[in-house]
């Protein structure tokens, strides 16, 4: 099995509703993504999957959230955007535009700070 990781980051803003502390207030962060992606068969070249590819699909997933107050996006009406959820949105997001045959979009970690992160992966 081959596993390969890309890291990305986005600048955003939140709220967590229902919250009881000072999260509950509007504040921002500079958001670390890291997506993790797993096959056990190379193509031709030798490569899981073009880094190249990986990263614009991780930018294009990130641009709606980058420098946006995420507790106003649609993808967040039922949820707060926490890190959890972010998590989730993006794996479900980014396993639509990479999963194939050969690779498929195994987990991704979400940091809003520096020592925490939340990661959502599923079950095979």
């Amino acid at each position: 099995m081959f596993e390969l990781s890309v890291k990305s980051q986005f600048s955003a803003a939140h709220c967590l509703k229902g919250y009881d502390g000072a999260c509950a207030n509007l504040h921002g962060h500079n958001w670390e993504v890291e997506v993790f992606l797993r096959g056990r068969r190379l193509d031709a070249v030798g490569l899981l999957i073009d880094f190249k590819q990986v990263k614009a699909e991780v930018q294009a997933a990130l641009a709606p959230l980058d420098h946006a107050e995420l507790t106003r996006l649609p993808m967040f009406a039922r949820y707060n955007p926490s890190s959890e959820h972010l998590a989730r949105y993006l794996h479900t997001v980014l396993s639509r535009r990479l999963n194939s045959r050969r690779v498929r979009v195994h987990r991704v970690r979400v940091s809003e700070s520096p020592g925490t992160s939340a990661t959502y992966w599923e079950r095979p």
